[in-house]
């Protein structure tokens, strides 16, 4: 895989800040029933309990908890398809980055603080304060140049690494499917 140069990410900001700021897509939807395995479905479920249904963020845990136990903040991740697209450098390389739903939608702070509703499918999810960032595995997938545009400025305030949130209605979700903020 090519890794992107600084100056292509950069040049790619202005079509990334186009994404809609109220109502998007869902662009694809990814399962990761463990680590490093990649499921692209065309419908999901979002649980309460579990997220994604058959993700294994639940059984997973996070190393950031004292016990162990899975972050119910960090319970769903979505990333802006443009953001992906750019990085990765195809759709079928998106599963890659690690995320859930891809969709085309502004997912900067300014546009979804924390607390802030989105209607997706038939679920309704809600962003959470917990930060995204990429880590070791993201860089040697996509380069250094890649991490720092999505962790430094404007990459961190646009959310390009993506955004975490959770559940709060659980329903189905579908490729193809409208996200809208509430």
């Amino acid at each position: 895989m090519r890794h992107r140069t600084a100056d292509e990410l950069t040049a790619a900001l202005d079509e990334i800040r186009r994404s809609p700021a109220a109502a998007g897509t869902v662009e694809l939807i990814v399962r990761r029933p463990a680590e490093d395995e990649r499921e692209v479905l065309d419908e999901c479920a979002l649980d309460l309990t579990e997220g994604l249904v058959g993700d294994g963020w639940l059984a997973r845990g996070s190393r950031s908890r004292p016990d162990g136990s899975a972050n119910p903040d960090a319970q769903l991740t979505l990333m802006n398809a443009r953001a992906a697209d750019v990085i990765t450098g195809g759709r079928d390389l998106w599963p890659l980055a690690g995320d859930q739903l891809y969709v085309d939608l502004d997912l900067s702070i300014d546009n979804l603080p924390a607390g802030t509703r989105l209607a997706v499918g038939d679920a309704v999810v809600e962003v959470t304060a917990e930060p995204h960032t990429g880590c070791a595995k993201f860089s040697a997938r996509f380069g250094t140049e890649s991490l720092k545009f999505v962790n430094k400025s404007p990459g961190r305030e646009l959310r390009l690494r993506g955004v975490n949130a959770r559940v709060v209605t659980p329903g189905a979700v579908r490729a193809g499917d409208p996200i809208t903020r509430i």
